[in-house]
């Protein structure tokens, strides 16, 4: 055997992490993101264009509520997601309408399904965040946080679902809950019940939905690089409550850093393609491990 090499037919090693993926696995689907002008998005509406989909999106585009300690998106940020997407080779329809108007989400999807045809892929991401102690939380802010994240979220069920029942497609809907929603924190009841919330009404709606084909999970993010996630008002509360800061595990992987949006939507593409068929009711994590430490 000296001197003879054996071929190697074994496959391409390829650096830990990154996926091998047919690049375009949502060519002609339509995809509606709610919150796309900025954060995970943005993120999650560039990387359902780069599989192929084409975009539907609606973001409030300005302040929603009182009590909220970080800056609210703007006109300019969404123009920017439609600049992005664009750029992917696909269509983009995006509307300034908060996620607390269902009439408004449903004259975007009445309009999209006009356009497009059809609705494939739902992702509900539109959520704010902030701070305070559960009896010290006044009703505005406890409303805030209930009407956009869960109400929100309901909303865009009841404008999403009858078309994706009416189009025969099947379709995925994801929920973009969060850690929270699993595992409360302190000084955000009101956000944990909100994101639980979440839960609930994904669980159910894959049990309501699954005869026709349409799939239902929640995704579950901890520290991800956004304006939420970065929001300074959150270290007021720990000066005031330094014990809380012991309620947050650093996580089984490296934490050094906040996640980046991208990366929570190489699991928001997963569940939106036909390789997580078999998923439905399920909470996927994506949070370095912090649930389970």
């Amino acid at each position: 055997m000296s001197g003879c090499r054996i071929p190697d037919h074994s496959p391409q090693r390829r650096p830990y992490g990154v996926a091998v993926t047919n690049e375009r696995p949502l060519e002609g689907r339509v995809a509606y993101v709610t919150g796309g002008a900025r954060g995970q998005g943005r993120a999650h509406c560039v990387r359902l264009a780069q599989a192929g989909a084409d975009i539907v999106t609606i973001d409030a585009c300005g302040p929603v509520g009182n009590h909220i300690g970080y800056e609210p998106s703007t006109s300019e940020d969404l123009a920017d997601t439609v600049r992005l997407v664009e750029d992917e080779g696909v269509k983009i329809s995006a509307e300034r309408v908060d996620v607390r108007d269902l009439d408004g989400q449903k004259r975007v999807i009445a309009s999209a399904i006009e356009q497009f045809g059809r609705l494939d892929v739902v992702v509900a991401n539109a959520g704010v965040m902030s701070w305070g102690r559960a009896w010290e939380i006044p009703a505005e802010q406890w409303q805030e946080i209930i009407d956009i994240n869960l109400t929100g979220f309901f909303n865009t069920v009841q404008a999403c679902v009858p078309a994706m029942i009416e189009a025969g497609n099947g379709g995925s809907i994801i929920a973009i809950s969060s850690s929270a929603g699993i595992k409360s924190v302190p000084g955000a009841a009101h956000y944990c019940a909100s994101k639980f919330g979440v839960v609930g009404l994904a669980n159910s709606l894959a049990l309501e939905l699954g005869e026709f084909g349409i799939r239902v999970n929640s995704v579950h993010t901890y520290g991800v690089d956004t304006t939420l996630g970065n929001d300074l008002s959150m270290y007021s509360m720990f000066e005031k409550h330094p014990q809380y800061i012991h309620s947050f595990s650093p996580g089984a992987l490296p934490t050094d850093s906040l996640i980046a949006p991208n990366q929570v939507s190489e699991v928001v593409l997963f569940l939106a393609s036909d390789s997580s068929a078999l998923l439905t009711a399920a909470q996927i994590p994506a949070d370095k491990g912090y649930l389970k430490v």
